[in-house]
């Protein structure tokens, strides 16, 4: 059979959304002009009685940020494999290439203070949310310059500055720690004011696990800014939706909480669309499931070479017909708001930043092996004030530490 993406619900919005066009587009200057883009057919919605709606206004700039930020993201995991296969990067390594325009919609439309967690798949979140790729790629090659200080590694980033709480690498445990964040928001809201909301993606292969049903639950009784949202790409590590799960309406799964479900291939559909799902959740309407439909290019993870459960003419096709990059360099170009030269220009420039800060992460410093056993044990809540724990057992016995 053909191709996961054209079985599932998403090849009917890739039928009525496959061309964004600009419409009436205006100039607000010279210099940066902005139009108007059709969405008919990039969304789907369950016990709500309105949606998004169908267009949306950019401007050169802000849609050329955009695609800088989704190309960095590419150019980052493609990087990670190619050092990943070199090893210069060991253990986990799950890539988010071909679903760059989910992280970069929801980034768009968060508030700055809105809380986001995710699962391992988490690099690129990590990089829109305050992160650098020298940052990203020194955690990997496990330096202190990284941005969890070498102790993440590729499942576990964190930026408590920006509200990213990770990075969890327990499959639908992040989750319950999001509607934690959302239940603090509520909390720390003032009254007659609208809430920061929180927001916990996970994959298609997490959504029938019993904690976030639990999770749900309490959100919604206590109706909580929580966005519950799934990053369909099809496959529950090498397991095709139609085959591990018996509900495949995702955006449908919190039976009476409303849902929607969003072309995660069009960047434009996903920032309308998540802009909606937050005044929602922020206004007291308590929370939302939220369906992206996405894929990746890569395997789950690095161990999986991702062939053996899918062809290579169905990961061709998605790139020739659904890549969100390729969406969104043609709307720049449809838009009048580049050339294809201006572009390529762009694309050299951010190869040559990425290779940049990946050949300085390559200069970094290893963590000492004191660095281990920091941050075990806490004298007082006060930040940094720790303790070693009375004996650490190492490899050389005689190297072993006691208090």
């Amino acid at each position: 059979t053909m191709f996961a993406i054209q079985r599932t619900a998403l090849s009917a919005l890739a039928r009525k959304a496959a061309a964004p066009r600009a419409a009436a587009a205006r100039f607000m200057s010279s210099d940066n002009p902005s139009a108007t883009f059709d969405l008919t057919g990039s969304f789907e919605v369950h016990n709500l009685e309105s949606e998004p709606e169908n267009t949306i206004d950019m401007t050169k700039d802000e849609l050329m940020k955009h695609f800088e930020l989704m190309y960095t993201m590419r150019r980052m995991e493609i990087t990670c494999d190619n050092e990943y296969k070199a090893r210069n990067i060991r253990g986990f390594c799950h890539l988010y290439d071909g679903q760059e325009a989910v992280a970069t919609g929801i980034n768009a439309a968060l508030a700055p203070e809105d809380d986001w967690i995710t699962s391992y798949r988490c690099h690129c979140q990590a990089l829109a949310r305050g992160g650098s790729v020298g940052a990203v790629i020194s955690e990997l090659f496990g330096m202190v310059e990284g941005m969890s200080k070498a102790k993440g590694g590729s499942m576990h980033f964190y930026n408590k500055k920006h509200h990213f709480w990770g990075g969890a690498g327990i499959v639908g445990a992040q989750v319950p720690v999001g509607v934690g964040l959302s239940f603090a928001n509520k909390y720390n809201a003032k009254p007659g004011e609208d809430m920061n909301v929180a927001i916990a993606c996970y994959g298609d292969g997490a959504a029938n696990q019993g904690q976030i049903w639990e999770a749900a639950n309490m959100a919604s009784l206590w109706k909580l800014p929580m966005i519950f949202c799934i990053e369909n790409n099809h496959y529950g590590m090498g397991t095709s939706i139609d085959r591990h799960s018996s509900h495949s309406d995702y955006y449908k799964m919190g039976n009476h909480i409303p849902g929607i479900r969003i072309d995660g291939m069009n960047l434009l559909a996903v920032k309308r669309g998540m802009s909606f799902v937050r005044d929602f959740c922020s206004s007291g309407n308590g929370p939302m499931y939220v369906e992206m439909m996405t894929y990746r290019y890569h395997g789950h993870s690095m161990s999986d070479p991702g062939t053996t459960y899918r062809n290579r003419e169905e990961i061709a096709f998605t790139r020739s017909t659904r890549d969100p990059l390729e969406f969104v360099k043609k709307t720049l170009m449809d838009a009048g708001f580049a050339d294809a030269d201006e572009i390529k220009e762009v694309e050299k420039r951010i190869r040559r930043e990425v290779q940049e800060e990946v050949s300085e992460a390559k200069k970094g410093n290893r963590p000492g092996l004191e660095e281990l056993f920091k941050h075990v044990y806490a004298k007082s809540m006060e930040k940094d004030d720790y303790e070693y724990p009375p004996h650490i057992r190492m490899p050389d016995h005689a190297k072993s530490f006691w208090a």
